[in-house]
């Protein structure tokens, strides 16, 4: 069926890339603008860098592996998650919080209200992707105009999801650029990538200590070349844990120019670290580690968000918009609300 004008001036239906607290909140906000939204998840569930790796060895638990807490600065933003994720899966994180001065002198971090999931990071993306139409496992290829000049996608299995009119992409920017260019956008990608900041990778090491750690404090942050974060991520709400599961956080300069070192190397040189400037006088007995390619902006600012009305294609993410968790939110809301006064959403006024 050929489409008129004023059908394809609105958007009905939207495809969302990724489904990380950006995306949800998007589809969130878009389906109650009257949109039909589906969202597609490389991963086997929701959440993005606000992922949570169960541990089911020696200890059945998890540990949050990519953010370790948020704040909440934007109103709206507690509103939101308070609507459509409930109070339930998401509370403070109360602890002691050091880092490292100039001088090398432990200093306390300064008083906030930092939050984190319940029972884990990804309890709240999980909240806020129930009732939306979120495919997981189906990794997108590439984007094609059909006949109708609606977009489809194919994934890397072949298989082809097709009429939508807009597209919405979240994921990374080095892969949200790989995806354009797949796509034959390599314009779009040249004017992404002016508009960017390089993303940093992380490695992180979940070490569990069966009797405990020992530290005396829940959270650090040493003035050191290798490690930038250690927590305790036994000590958050809703945890109950046998042992501590301690979460190491690898210096973001360090951990680019170590993309390819051992894992097993690289645990050994961050449980060191982290031995060392905490004090730590126990051994931990099991360790596990993952590699994060894409996990921080190099640069604190962004615009925000990107929207390019003749391709119909629209770009999210936290790193658009500072880095911070709440920056997820701050970006996907002031995309929407950029539909909503451009007049393309079903109850735009």
């Amino acid at each position: 069926m050929i489409h008129t004008q004023a059908t394809q001036d609105v958007i009905r239906r939207l495809a969302v890339v990724g489904s990380g607290l950006a995306g949800l909140t998007a589809a969130r906000k878009l389906v109650a603008a009257g949109v039909d939204v589906t969202l597609f998840e490389k991963s086997r569930g929701p959440g993005g860098r606000m992922a949570s790796k169960r541990l089911t060895d020696p200890a059945d638990s998890s540990a949050d592996i990519g953010a370790q807490y948020f704040t909440i600065r934007n109103p709206a933003f507690l509103d939101f998650l308070t609507e459509h994720a409930g109070t339930g899966c998401w509370g403070q994180w109360d602890g002691r919080f050091r880092y490292q001065g100039a001088d090398n002198g432990w200093q306390n971090m300064r008083p906030a209200e930092r939050y984190v999931g319940i029972p884990r990071m990804s309890a709240i993306t999980r909240a806020l992707s129930a009732g939306l139409d979120v495919r997981t496992g189906v990794r997108i290829a590439c984007l094609e105009r059909d006949t109708d000049e609606l977009w489809q996608l194919r994934d890397t299995e072949g298989a082809v999801h097709r009429g939508y009119d807009a597209v919405l992409l979240t994921p990374p920017p080095a892969q949200t650029v790989d995806l354009l260019n797949d796509s034959g956008l390599a314009s779009l990608a040249d004017d992404f990538n002016i508009q960017i900041s390089r993303m940093q990778a992380c490695w992180t090491v979940m070490a569990y200590f069966p009797d405990g750690a020992g530290a005396d404090f829940e959270a650090l942050m040493p003035n050191s070349r290798v490690l930038n974060w250690a927590a305790n991520n036994s000590s958050k709400p809703g945890r109950e844990d046998q042992g501590e599961w301690w979460v190491l956080h690898g210096d973001p300069d360090w951990s680019d120019a170590h993309t390819e070192a051992d894992p097993d190397q690289v645990a050994d040189r961050l449980v060191k670290e982290f031995r060392h400037f905490g004090a730590i006088e126990a051994m931990p007995g099991t360790v596990r580690v993952h590699r994060w390619l894409y996990a921080r902006p190099k640069a604190r600012t962004g615009p925000g968000q990107l929207w390019f009305e003749r391709e119909r294609i629209a770009i999210a993410g936290d790193w658009l918009d500072g880095g911070r968790v709440e920056g997820a939110f701050n970006s996907a809301d002031s995309l929407v609300k950029r539909l909503a006064s451009l007049g393309v959403l079903p109850d735009s006024p």
